[in-house]
């Protein structure tokens, strides 16, 4: 069946990433009083939103300003890490050139909050690919709830069955499967082997080199 469109995550997949968020996590961990090792940052709360994350962190429900505080300290510090470094993963304005020309739609879908996906869209001049933004405010679920995913395609009109998603967390794989569309691991973070656990279809270290096999599932005469 031919492909109607493509949604990406963000963080880890648009660009290599994730090792700057999970600096500050720590960071703000231990601001917090915490000790908390990296590893639980990458495997039980990558994809997920900072709404079911600082819960879980602090083992309290957090009223709604104090969440807002704490996320801000954590983001900015983030983006100020990052900044240094911002760039799109190899191949990816290439790949949002060769889809959008063959006519996918193209859609956004990431559990950071809108100043992280400004920072990075903008920063990088994405934006203009992407008919379609889903954030985490958008969603009452993060991943591995296929939330996100399914709102991206009502957004875009199409069935989820039409789908790709690229994705590096293991939370975004179950969610893309869970959402009935077909999944491609990035292995920025997780290793290949992961995320074909996970139940992606297909890994890639970047987007300069898909396997041949999904570009003809992805492109296939066009």
């Amino acid at each position: 069946m031919a492909l109607s469109a493509a949604i990406f995550d963000l963080d880890g997949t648009l660009v290599d990433n994730m090792r700057f968020h999970i600096q500050a996590w720590v960071a703000m961990s231990r601001s917090l009083g915490l000790e908390t090792p990296a590893e639980r940052f990458e495997r039980e709360f990558n994809g997920r939103r900072n709404e079911e994350i600082f819960p879980a962190l602090l083992g309290r429900p957090v009223p709604p300003e104090e969440l807002a505080r704490l996320s801000e300290q954590k983001e900015s510090h983030y983006r100020a890490l990052y900044a240094p470094h911002l760039a799109p993963l190899r191949g990816a304005r290439e790949l949002l050139v060769r889809l959008r020309d063959a006519g996918l739609g193209l859609a956004v879908a990431s559990a950071g909050p809108r100043p992280n996906r400004a920072f990075v869209l903008d920063g990088l001049h994405l934006r203009p690919f992407f008919s379609q933004v889903i954030g985490a405010e958008d969603v009452t679920r993060g991943k591995p709830a296929p939330d996100l995913f399914l709102a991206a395609a009502r957004a875009l009109g199409v069935e989820p069955s039409g789908c790709v998603v690229f994705e590096d967390a293991v939370h975004g794989i179950h969610a893309a499967r869970a959402a009935g569309m077909l999944a491609v691991g990035v292995t920025t973070l997780t290793p290949a082997e992961v995320l074909r656990e996970a139940g992606a279809h297909w890994v890639t270290s970047d987007f300069a080199s898909l396997p041949a096999d999904f570009e003809h599932v992805l492109l296939g005469g066009r």
